[in-house]
Formats: C-alpha cells, sequence, structure tokens
C-alpha cells in the first residue's frame, strides 16, 4: 500500500513539473468543470470528496469549507486559486506567519485518504466554490 501511495505523489509532482510544457489544447480541458451535477445530485466523486472532506479537513476549515477562526474558507479560496496550487498546498503544506498571526497548513502528502482523493476533494469544494451545491449534505444519484 506504501508503494502505491509513493507512487500517486510521484505522479502529482511530475505532473506539477510538466505542466508548464503542456500543449495549450491540453489546457481547454482545464474549463471542465471537476463536478457533476444533474437534478440536484452529484456525481459519485464529488460525493466521495464530501466524505473525505469530512474526514480530513473539517476539523480545521470547518463545516462545508466555510473557514473558522484559525483556518480559510475554502470556497472562497478556490475562486482565486487553480487546482495545481490546491494540490501543492495540500500535499506540501504552508506556512503564512505575519506579526498578526500565524497560519500553518500541516502536509497531507503522506495521508492515503487525502492524496488518493484528492481530485474527489477539489471536486467538492470547487461544487461548494462555484455555488453549484449548498451547505450540507449533497445528495447523490441514486439516494432516494
Amino acid at each position: 500500500m506504501g508503494k502505491t501511495l509513493r507512487l500517486t505523489t510521484t505522479s502529482l509532482l511530475i505532473l506539477f513539473a510538466a505542466a508548464p510544457s503542456l500543449p495549450i489544447a491540453a489546457h481547454a480541458a482545464d474549463d471542465e468543470k471537476p463536478y457533476k451535477i444533474q437534478n440536484g445530485t452529484v456525481d459519485q466523486g464529488t460525493y466521495n470528496g464530501y466524505r473525505r472532506y469530512g474526514e480530513s479537513c473539517l476539523r480545521c476549515h470547518g463545516p462545508d469549507g466555510a473557514g473558522s477562526s484559525y483556518a480559510p474558507n475554502l470556497t472562497d479560496s478556490l475562486k482565486h486559486m487553480t487546482k495545481e496550487q490546491f494540490q501543492e498546498v495540500v500535499i506540501n503544506g504552508r506556512q503564512n506567519v505575519t506579526t498578526s498571526q500565524e497560519n500553518v497548513m500541516p502536509s497531507f502528502g503522506t495521508t492515503e485518504d487525502v492524496v488518493e482523493y484528492l481530485d474527489d476533494i477539489y471536486g467538492y469544494l470547487k461544487a461548494r466554490s462555484d455555488g453549484a451545491i449548498g451547505r450540507g449534505r449533497p445528495k447523490r444519484a441514486g439516494d432516494d
């Protein structure tokens, strides 16, 4: 299992390194939404992102990605961050220290439940950021 995680992390790092050299046509895919919503229900990946967010991110970033007194509102952050920037921060962490505050995002690069499902977590948060889904547990296709 550890070997799979290293391959996933390595694959992401290779992707980051290669991104500037990708042809412009490949960037057109960036316009596609990382989530799918049909008839008020979300796809399995987005729903899984909601679940994974609740397990690993909620305690700091609050319910629905809305932020807390010590971690930013991710629905606002994703209005200005690219997917690659989001992945970089989640995998490697970040320190933002000023005279008035000290914010530290720990690295989740070795946390399987985060790294393995990073696309799903991003899709869920991006759907929240875009206003495509509201607060609370999203309804997934097949739930009645």
